[in-house]
C-alpha cells in the first residue's frame, strides 16, 4: 500500500484501543466543520467497540462498500444524508435519524444538505474478524476508506466553526 494511503488510513480512524477494562473513556462531542472533504474524530474505542464523529462537507460521499467484520450504525447529528443500498434503494436521513448496518451490508451515502454532514458512527466487532475496519467494494475486493476509489478527499476545515 502506498505511503499516502497508509497516512490517510491512519487519519481516517484505524482502530487503536483507548479504553481498558475498568477505566471509563470520557469524550466530548465536538468536531471542526468542513468546507471540503471529510474527517473523522475518534471519541472512544475498546477492543470490541469504537465510536467516532465523521464530518463530510456538503456534497461529500463515498462509494458502495461493506464492512464484513463489523456491525455499525450512524446517527445524523447535523445536516442530511442520502443512504443507498446495492439495488438502488434510497433513504434520506435528517438530524436525529439513524441507520443500523449489520456486517456485510452494502451501502454508500452522500451529504445532501447545504450544511456539513455530521455523523455519530458506532462500530462493533462481528464474529471472529481480525480486521475490524476492513472494507470491501461491491466486487468483494478491498476498498481502503482513504482511497480515491472510495471518493476520499482531504479535509478543508472551516476556521473556528465546530459541531458541539
Amino acid at each position: 500500500m502506498p505511503d499516502d494511503i497508509k497516512l490517510v488510513e491512519q487519519r481516517m480512524g484505524k482502530k487503536s484501543p483507548l479504553g481498558t477494562a475498568g477505566k471509563p473513556v470520557i469524550f466530548k462531542m465536538k468536531a471542526q466543520l468542513l468546507n471540503d472533504g471529510r474527517s473523522i474524530v475518534p471519541l472512544g474505542e475498546t477492543e470490541n467497540m469504537w465510536s467516532w464523529i465523521k464530518v463530510y462537507a456538503s456534497g461529500g460521499e463515498n462509494t458502495l462498500h461493506a464492512h464484513p467484520n463489523e456491525d455499525h450504525m450512524f446517527v445524523i447529528l447535523a445536516g442530511e444524508a442520502n443512504f443507498y443500498g446495492p439495488n438502488g434503494e434510497e433513504t434520506t436521513l435528517c438530524r436525529n435519524d439513524g441507520i443500523m448496518l449489520p456486517a456485510g451490508t452494502l451501502y454508500h451515502f452522500n451529504a445532501c444538505s447545504k450544511e456539513p454532514l455530521v455523523l455519530l458512527r458506532v462500530g462493533a466487532r462481528h464474529g471472529n474478524g481480525t480486521e475490524d475496519m476492513y472494507r470491501v467494494g461491491a466486487d468483494g475486493k478491498p476498498l481502503p476508506g482513504g482511497s480515491k476509489k472510495n471518493k476520499w478527499k482531504p479535509p478543508v476545515y472551516r476556521e473556528n466553526e465546530y459541531y458541539e
